[in-house]
Protein backbone atom coordinates (compact mmCIF):
# COMPACT_ATOMS: atom_id res chain seq x y z
CA UNK A 1 0.00 0.00 0.00
CA UNK A 2 1.33 3.43 -0.94
CA UNK A 3 2.35 5.64 1.97
CA UNK A 4 -0.16 8.42 2.64
CA UNK A 5 1.29 11.90 2.26
CA UNK A 6 -0.48 15.14 3.03
CA UNK A 7 -1.53 16.93 -0.14
CA UNK A 8 0.14 20.31 0.18
CA UNK A 9 -1.28 22.74 -2.41
CA UNK A 10 1.16 23.33 -5.32
CA UNK A 11 1.12 27.05 -4.53
CA UNK A 12 3.22 26.36 -1.43
CA UNK A 13 5.70 23.90 -2.90
CA UNK A 14 9.20 25.00 -3.85
CA UNK A 15 11.80 22.52 -5.03
CA UNK A 16 15.33 23.01 -3.80
CA UNK A 17 18.33 20.89 -2.84
CA UNK A 18 20.57 21.58 0.15
CA UNK A 19 24.31 21.12 -0.12
CA UNK A 20 25.14 18.90 2.87
CA UNK A 21 28.65 20.33 2.96
CA UNK A 22 27.17 23.78 3.48
CA UNK A 23 23.98 23.20 5.49
CA UNK A 24 23.58 26.74 6.79
CA UNK A 25 23.34 28.38 3.39
CA UNK A 26 19.90 29.97 2.95
CA UNK A 27 18.12 28.76 -0.19
CA UNK A 28 14.65 30.18 0.46
CA UNK A 29 13.45 33.27 2.37
CA UNK A 30 16.45 35.07 0.90
CA UNK A 31 14.46 38.08 -0.24
CA UNK A 32 13.13 38.73 3.26
CA UNK A 33 16.31 37.97 5.18
CA UNK A 34 19.15 39.01 2.90
CA UNK A 35 17.57 41.75 0.80
CA UNK A 36 14.68 43.12 2.85
CA UNK A 37 16.58 42.75 6.14
CA UNK A 38 13.39 41.73 7.88
CA UNK A 39 13.90 41.39 11.63
CA UNK A 40 12.82 37.94 12.78
CA UNK A 41 14.72 37.99 16.09
CA UNK A 42 11.49 38.52 18.01
CA UNK A 43 9.78 35.37 16.68
CA UNK A 44 11.41 32.35 18.33
CA UNK A 45 13.66 31.62 21.28
CA UNK A 46 15.87 28.53 20.97
CA UNK A 47 17.10 26.85 24.17
CA UNK A 48 19.19 23.77 24.93
CA UNK A 49 18.26 21.64 27.96
CA UNK A 50 20.86 19.12 29.18
CA UNK A 51 19.66 16.68 30.24
CA UNK A 52 16.22 16.88 28.71
CA UNK A 53 12.94 16.67 30.66
CA UNK A 54 11.64 13.36 31.99
CA UNK A 55 9.33 11.14 29.96
CA UNK A 56 6.29 12.40 31.87
CA UNK A 57 6.77 15.88 30.41
CA UNK A 58 6.74 14.56 26.84
CA UNK A 59 3.81 12.25 27.55
CA UNK A 60 1.67 15.34 28.11
CA UNK A 61 2.54 16.69 24.65
CA UNK A 62 1.52 15.70 21.13
CA UNK A 63 4.22 13.87 19.17
CA UNK A 64 4.35 15.27 15.64
CA UNK A 65 7.51 13.57 14.36
CA UNK A 66 5.91 11.43 11.67
CA UNK A 67 3.64 14.22 10.54
CA UNK A 68 6.53 16.61 10.01
CA UNK A 69 8.56 13.98 8.21
CA UNK A 70 5.66 13.51 5.80
CA UNK A 71 4.91 17.15 5.15
CA UNK A 72 8.23 19.01 5.19
CA UNK A 73 9.53 20.10 1.80
CA UNK A 74 13.13 20.18 3.05
CA UNK A 75 14.59 16.72 2.44
CA UNK A 76 17.86 17.68 4.10
CA UNK A 77 16.10 18.48 7.37
CA UNK A 78 13.99 15.35 7.08
CA UNK A 79 17.08 13.16 6.73
CA UNK A 80 18.83 15.02 9.57
CA UNK A 81 15.98 14.22 11.96
CA UNK A 82 16.01 10.58 10.92
CA UNK A 83 19.80 10.29 11.16
CA UNK A 84 19.98 11.82 14.63
CA UNK A 85 16.93 9.96 15.89
CA UNK A 86 15.18 13.19 16.86
CA UNK A 87 11.59 12.96 18.10
CA UNK A 88 9.51 16.12 17.82
CA UNK A 89 6.76 17.15 20.25
CA UNK A 90 4.27 20.01 20.34
CA UNK A 91 3.02 21.53 23.57
CA UNK A 92 -0.30 22.72 22.19
CA UNK A 93 -1.17 24.91 25.15
CA UNK A 94 2.08 26.88 25.15
CA UNK A 95 2.70 26.37 21.42
CA UNK A 96 6.27 25.20 22.07
CA UNK A 97 8.07 22.65 19.94
CA UNK A 98 10.57 20.25 21.49
CA UNK A 99 13.33 18.36 19.68
CA UNK A 100 14.08 15.32 21.85
CA UNK A 101 17.50 13.73 21.41
CA UNK A 102 18.76 10.76 23.49
CA UNK A 103 20.74 12.90 25.94
CA UNK A 104 19.27 16.40 25.61
CA UNK A 105 16.42 18.45 24.22
CA UNK A 106 16.05 21.67 22.25
CA UNK A 107 13.01 23.87 22.83
CA UNK A 108 11.62 26.36 20.31
CA UNK A 109 9.41 28.92 22.07
CA UNK A 110 7.10 31.37 20.23
CA UNK A 111 8.43 34.57 21.78
CA UNK A 112 6.31 36.96 19.68
CA UNK A 113 3.10 35.12 20.54
CA UNK A 114 3.87 35.11 24.27
CA UNK A 115 4.65 38.83 24.28
CA UNK A 116 1.40 39.67 22.50
CA UNK A 117 -0.70 37.57 24.87
CA UNK A 118 0.94 39.02 27.99
CA UNK A 119 0.44 42.50 26.58
CA UNK A 120 -3.30 41.97 26.21
CA UNK A 121 -4.12 39.51 29.00
CA UNK A 122 -1.25 39.75 31.48
CA UNK A 123 -0.72 35.99 31.14
CA UNK A 124 -0.66 33.15 28.61
CA UNK A 125 -4.29 31.99 28.28
CA UNK A 126 -4.81 28.40 27.13
CA UNK A 127 -8.61 28.48 26.85
CA UNK A 128 -11.13 30.88 25.33
CA UNK A 129 -10.60 34.01 27.40
CA UNK A 130 -13.95 35.60 26.63
CA UNK A 131 -14.00 39.33 25.96
CA UNK A 132 -11.69 41.37 28.19
CA UNK A 133 -10.95 45.13 28.33
CA UNK A 134 -8.16 46.09 25.93
CA UNK A 135 -4.91 47.85 26.90
CA UNK A 136 -4.52 51.59 27.47
CA UNK A 137 -3.26 51.98 23.91
CA UNK A 138 -6.74 50.98 22.65
CA UNK A 139 -9.18 52.84 24.92
CA UNK A 140 -12.69 51.42 24.84
CA UNK A 141 -11.56 48.25 23.07
CA UNK A 142 -12.01 44.59 23.97
CA UNK A 143 -9.75 41.59 23.34
CA UNK A 144 -10.38 37.86 23.17
CA UNK A 145 -8.09 34.85 22.77
CA UNK A 146 -9.35 31.78 20.93
CA UNK A 147 -7.18 28.66 21.12
CA UNK A 148 -6.66 26.26 18.22
CA UNK A 149 -4.08 23.67 17.17
CA UNK A 150 -1.81 26.29 15.61
CA UNK A 151 -1.15 29.06 18.14
CA UNK A 152 -4.63 30.52 18.40
CA UNK A 153 -6.19 33.78 17.24
CA UNK A 154 -6.46 37.21 18.86
CA UNK A 155 -9.76 39.05 18.31
CA UNK A 156 -9.93 42.80 18.89
CA UNK A 157 -13.00 45.02 18.68
CA UNK A 158 -14.24 48.51 19.45
CA UNK A 159 -17.87 47.88 20.50
CA UNK A 160 -19.02 51.47 20.00
CA UNK A 161 -17.33 52.01 16.64
CA UNK A 162 -19.48 52.64 13.53
CA UNK A 163 -20.29 49.35 11.81
CA UNK A 164 -19.31 50.67 8.38
CA UNK A 165 -15.65 50.84 9.45
CA UNK A 166 -13.44 48.05 8.09
CA UNK A 167 -12.50 44.74 9.66
CA UNK A 168 -8.72 44.15 9.64
CA UNK A 169 -7.15 40.71 9.27
CA UNK A 170 -3.49 39.86 9.85
CA UNK A 171 -3.53 36.32 8.54
CA UNK A 172 0.20 35.64 8.61
CA UNK A 173 0.64 37.02 12.11
CA UNK A 174 4.28 36.78 13.14
CA UNK A 175 5.60 35.94 9.65
CA UNK A 176 5.06 39.52 8.47
CA UNK A 177 6.90 41.73 10.98
CA UNK A 178 5.01 44.83 12.14
CA UNK A 179 1.70 44.00 10.41
CA UNK A 180 0.32 43.65 13.93
CA UNK A 181 1.42 47.19 14.72
CA UNK A 182 -0.27 48.43 11.54
CA UNK A 183 -3.54 46.86 12.68
CA UNK A 184 -3.19 48.39 16.14
CA UNK A 185 -2.51 51.79 14.61
CA UNK A 186 -5.75 51.74 12.62
CA UNK A 187 -7.70 50.62 15.68
CA UNK A 188 -6.06 53.24 17.91
CA UNK A 189 -6.79 56.07 15.47
CA UNK A 190 -10.45 55.06 15.13
CA UNK A 191 -10.22 54.01 11.47
CA UNK A 192 -11.19 50.35 11.96
CA UNK A 193 -13.74 48.64 14.17
CA UNK A 194 -12.18 45.21 14.69
CA UNK A 195 -9.19 43.00 13.88
CA UNK A 196 -8.40 39.30 13.63
CA UNK A 197 -4.76 38.35 14.23
CA UNK A 198 -3.25 34.91 13.66
CA UNK A 199 -0.91 34.12 16.56
CA UNK A 200 0.49 30.97 14.95
CA UNK A 201 3.28 30.41 12.45
CA UNK A 202 2.57 29.87 8.76
CA UNK A 203 5.62 27.59 8.38
CA UNK A 204 7.75 30.00 6.38
CA UNK A 205 9.27 31.92 9.28
CA UNK A 206 13.04 31.55 8.87
CA UNK A 207 15.40 31.08 11.75
CA UNK A 208 17.64 34.03 12.49
CA UNK A 209 21.38 33.81 12.07
CA UNK A 210 21.73 34.06 15.86
CA UNK A 211 19.54 31.00 16.37
CA UNK A 212 21.33 29.12 13.60
CA UNK A 213 24.66 29.80 15.30
CA UNK A 214 23.28 28.28 18.53
CA UNK A 215 22.07 25.16 16.73
CA UNK A 216 25.40 24.77 14.97
CA UNK A 217 27.27 24.98 18.28
CA UNK A 218 24.98 22.26 19.65
CA UNK A 219 25.64 19.97 16.67
CA UNK A 220 22.17 20.42 15.19
CA UNK A 221 22.78 21.82 11.68
CA UNK A 222 19.21 22.49 10.54
CA UNK A 223 18.99 24.19 7.18
CA UNK A 224 17.12 27.51 7.49
CA UNK A 225 15.20 27.20 4.22
CA UNK A 226 11.50 26.34 4.62
CA UNK A 227 11.90 25.68 8.30
CA UNK A 228 8.47 24.04 8.45
CA UNK A 229 10.22 21.04 9.96
CA UNK A 230 10.07 22.89 13.30
CA UNK A 231 6.56 24.31 13.52
CA UNK A 232 3.86 22.47 11.55
CA UNK A 233 3.12 24.28 8.31
CA UNK A 234 0.09 22.17 7.47
CA UNK A 235 -2.35 20.10 9.46
CA UNK A 236 -2.51 16.31 9.25
CA UNK A 237 -4.65 16.56 6.10
CA UNK A 238 -2.20 18.87 4.34
CA UNK A 239 -4.18 22.09 4.67
CA UNK A 240 -1.99 25.15 5.38
CA UNK A 241 -2.55 26.78 8.75
CA UNK A 242 -2.06 30.20 7.16
CA UNK A 243 -5.59 29.86 5.76
CA UNK A 244 -7.26 29.42 9.13
CA UNK A 245 -8.59 32.98 9.35
CA UNK A 246 -10.14 32.66 5.90
CA UNK A 247 -11.62 29.22 6.54
CA UNK A 248 -13.05 30.31 9.88
CA UNK A 249 -14.03 33.79 8.69
CA UNK A 250 -17.76 33.37 9.33
CA UNK A 251 -17.16 32.08 12.87
CA UNK A 252 -14.81 34.93 13.78
CA UNK A 253 -17.10 37.55 12.27
CA UNK A 254 -19.99 36.15 14.31
CA UNK A 255 -17.92 36.32 17.51
CA UNK A 256 -17.16 39.98 16.83
CA UNK A 257 -20.94 40.55 16.81
CA UNK A 258 -22.61 43.40 14.97
CA UNK A 259 -23.22 43.60 11.23
CA UNK A 260 -21.29 41.46 8.76
CA UNK A 261 -18.29 43.45 7.47
CA UNK A 262 -18.74 45.36 4.22
CA UNK A 263 -15.00 46.11 3.92
CA UNK A 264 -12.16 43.76 4.91
CA UNK A 265 -8.55 44.96 4.81
CA UNK A 266 -6.21 41.95 4.86
CA UNK A 267 -2.75 43.17 5.92
CA UNK A 268 0.42 41.46 4.74
CA UNK A 269 4.10 42.31 4.63
CA UNK A 270 6.26 42.21 1.54
CA UNK A 271 9.75 43.22 0.48
CA UNK A 272 9.79 45.77 -2.32
CA UNK A 273 12.25 45.98 -5.19
CA UNK A 274 14.51 48.28 -3.11
CA UNK A 275 15.22 48.42 0.65
CA UNK A 276 13.36 51.73 1.03
CA UNK A 277 10.51 50.93 -1.38
CA UNK A 278 7.41 52.85 -0.12
CA UNK A 279 4.88 51.43 -2.60
CA UNK A 280 1.82 49.59 -1.29
CA UNK A 281 0.27 46.88 -3.45
CA UNK A 282 -3.49 46.42 -3.10
CA UNK A 283 -4.45 43.06 -4.59
CA UNK A 284 -8.06 42.51 -5.58
CA UNK A 285 -7.59 38.91 -6.71
CA UNK A 286 -5.13 36.82 -8.68
CA UNK A 287 -7.24 33.65 -8.73
CA UNK A 288 -10.98 32.97 -9.12
CA UNK A 289 -13.35 34.56 -8.36
CA UNK A 290 -11.92 36.99 -10.90
CA UNK A 291 -12.72 40.70 -11.13
CA UNK A 292 -12.89 43.02 -14.10
CA UNK A 293 -12.39 46.80 -14.03
CA UNK A 294 -16.15 47.35 -14.32
CA UNK A 295 -16.64 45.43 -11.05
CA UNK A 296 -14.60 48.09 -9.26
CA UNK A 297 -16.18 51.21 -10.71
CA UNK A 298 -16.78 53.31 -13.80
CA UNK A 299 -14.25 52.67 -16.58
CA UNK A 300 -12.90 55.00 -19.25
CA UNK A 301 -10.38 53.81 -21.85
CA UNK A 302 -8.11 56.10 -23.84
CA UNK A 303 -6.03 54.01 -26.16
CA UNK A 304 -4.21 51.48 -24.02
CA UNK A 305 -4.59 53.58 -20.87
CA UNK A 306 -7.44 52.68 -18.52
CA UNK A 307 -9.07 55.03 -16.02
CA UNK A 308 -11.23 53.55 -13.26
CA UNK A 309 -13.32 55.61 -10.85
CA UNK A 310 -13.88 53.23 -7.90
CA UNK A 311 -17.20 52.85 -6.12
CA UNK A 312 -17.61 53.87 -2.49
CA UNK A 313 -16.30 50.75 -0.70
CA UNK A 314 -13.06 50.71 -2.70
CA UNK A 315 -12.60 54.45 -2.18
CA UNK A 316 -13.06 53.98 1.57
CA UNK A 317 -10.37 51.30 1.67
CA UNK A 318 -7.91 53.25 -0.46
CA UNK A 319 -8.44 56.38 1.62
CA UNK A 320 -7.61 54.37 4.75
CA UNK A 321 -4.36 53.17 3.21
CA UNK A 322 -3.21 56.72 2.51
CA UNK A 323 -2.14 56.74 6.16
CA UNK A 324 0.53 54.21 5.27
CA UNK A 325 1.89 55.66 2.03
CA UNK A 326 1.07 58.16 -0.71
CA UNK A 327 2.23 55.60 -3.28
CA UNK A 328 -0.47 52.95 -3.76
CA UNK A 329 -0.93 50.53 -6.65
CA UNK A 330 -3.88 48.24 -7.39
CA UNK A 331 -3.42 44.87 -9.10
CA UNK A 332 -5.82 42.09 -10.05
CA UNK A 333 -6.60 39.49 -12.71
CA UNK A 334 -9.66 39.14 -14.92
CA UNK A 335 -8.50 35.85 -16.49
CA UNK A 336 -5.32 33.78 -16.10
CA UNK A 337 -3.81 35.70 -19.03
CA UNK A 338 -5.25 39.16 -18.40
CA UNK A 339 -4.23 41.19 -15.38
CA UNK A 340 -4.23 44.88 -14.51
CA UNK A 341 -1.76 47.23 -12.87
CA UNK A 342 -3.04 50.65 -11.72
CA UNK A 343 -1.58 53.62 -9.88
CA UNK A 344 -3.87 55.36 -7.38
CA UNK A 345 -4.06 59.09 -8.08
CA UNK A 346 -4.74 61.91 -5.62
CA UNK A 347 -8.50 61.75 -6.05
CA UNK A 348 -8.42 57.95 -5.51
CA UNK A 349 -9.08 57.27 -9.20
CA UNK A 350 -7.02 54.54 -10.88
CA UNK A 351 -4.88 54.86 -14.00
CA UNK A 352 -3.07 51.92 -15.55
CA UNK A 353 -2.92 49.19 -18.11
CA UNK A 354 -3.70 45.58 -18.89
CA UNK A 355 -1.01 42.91 -19.06
CA UNK A 356 -0.50 39.19 -19.54
CA UNK A 357 1.09 37.88 -16.29
CA UNK A 358 2.47 34.84 -18.09
CA UNK A 359 4.45 37.12 -20.41
CA UNK A 360 5.41 40.13 -18.28
CA UNK A 361 5.87 38.83 -14.73
CA UNK A 362 9.32 37.73 -13.56
CA UNK A 363 10.81 36.52 -10.28
CA UNK A 364 13.19 38.71 -8.31
CA UNK A 365 15.13 35.63 -7.22
CA UNK A 366 15.79 32.41 -9.06
CA UNK A 367 13.91 29.49 -7.51
CA UNK A 368 11.54 31.64 -5.43
CA UNK A 369 8.03 32.89 -6.16
CA UNK A 370 8.85 36.53 -5.46
CA UNK A 371 7.29 38.13 -8.51
CA UNK A 372 7.59 41.63 -9.98
CA UNK A 373 6.92 43.63 -13.15
CA UNK A 374 10.27 44.58 -14.71
CA UNK A 375 8.74 47.40 -16.80
CA UNK A 376 7.59 49.29 -13.69
CA UNK A 377 10.18 47.68 -11.37
CA UNK A 378 7.39 46.94 -8.88
CA UNK A 379 6.21 43.81 -7.11
CA UNK A 380 3.38 41.82 -8.73
CA UNK A 381 1.10 40.76 -5.87
CA UNK A 382 -2.54 40.60 -7.02
CA UNK A 383 -3.49 38.08 -4.33
CA UNK A 384 -3.31 34.32 -3.99
CA UNK A 385 -5.35 31.43 -2.62
CA UNK A 386 -5.99 32.92 0.81
CA UNK A 387 -7.18 36.16 -0.76
CA UNK A 388 -9.66 34.30 -2.98
CA UNK A 389 -10.92 32.22 -0.07
CA UNK A 390 -11.44 35.29 2.09
CA UNK A 391 -13.47 37.01 -0.62
CA UNK A 392 -15.67 33.94 -1.03
CA UNK A 393 -16.29 33.64 2.71
CA UNK A 394 -16.91 37.36 3.22
CA UNK A 395 -19.43 37.45 0.39
CA UNK A 396 -21.34 34.55 1.84
CA UNK A 397 -22.06 36.82 4.79
CA UNK A 398 -22.54 39.98 2.74
CA UNK A 399 -22.72 39.68 -1.07
CA UNK A 400 -21.42 43.20 -1.72
CA UNK A 401 -18.43 42.83 0.65
CA UNK A 402 -15.08 44.17 -0.61
CA UNK A 403 -11.78 42.57 0.42
CA UNK A 404 -8.46 44.37 -0.08
CA UNK A 405 -5.32 42.22 0.07
CA UNK A 406 -2.73 44.82 1.13
CA UNK A 407 0.99 44.11 0.77
CA UNK A 408 3.00 46.60 2.83
CA UNK A 409 6.74 46.91 2.14
CA UNK A 410 9.28 46.61 4.92
CA UNK A 411 10.18 50.31 5.15
CA UNK A 412 6.53 51.35 5.54
CA UNK A 413 5.83 48.78 8.27
CA UNK A 414 8.87 49.93 10.24
CA UNK A 415 7.66 53.53 9.98
CA UNK A 416 4.21 52.55 11.25
CA UNK A 417 5.71 50.62 14.18
CA UNK A 418 7.54 53.79 15.22
CA UNK A 419 4.36 55.83 14.86
CA UNK A 420 2.46 53.35 17.02
CA UNK A 421 5.26 53.57 19.59
CA UNK A 422 4.72 57.32 19.77
CA UNK A 423 1.00 56.76 20.38
CA UNK A 424 1.77 54.19 23.09
CA UNK A 425 4.11 56.63 24.82
CA UNK A 426 1.49 59.37 24.70
CA UNK A 427 -1.13 56.98 26.14
CA UNK A 428 1.27 55.99 28.94
CA UNK A 429 2.03 59.60 29.84
CA UNK A 430 -1.66 60.44 29.78
CA UNK A 431 -2.60 57.54 32.04
CA UNK A 432 0.13 58.49 34.52
CA UNK A 433 -1.16 62.06 34.71
CA UNK A 434 2.02 63.62 33.26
Amino acid sequence: MAEHRAQIPPLFLNRFTVDEADPFRRYLNRLEVEIGREDYRHLKRVELLEPGPEQERFAAMEEITERLLKTTQNNYNRQLLLRLGIRVYLDRQLYEVWYRLPDRAVRFSPLWRANVLRRFFGRLPVEDSGWRPGPALLPGSEARFLPDEAGGVLLLRRPRAPENLPLLTATHGPYDPHTFEVALYFLRTGKARAALVNLGFAGREPLTDENLAKLKSWGLPLNPSNIDVIYPYVDAAGHPYCYKLEKGFARYADLLEGAAPSLVVDIHGCVGTAPDDPRLIVGLGGLPPYLGPADIGRVEQRGEVLHVFPRAAYRQGLALLRDLSEEIYVQFCETPHRGYHFAVLGGLQLIGRALDPHVEVRSLLAGEERTFLPVENIRWLPGAGGNALQRLEARRLRPEAVCLHVEIPTAVRRKMALRLGDLALAASLESSGL
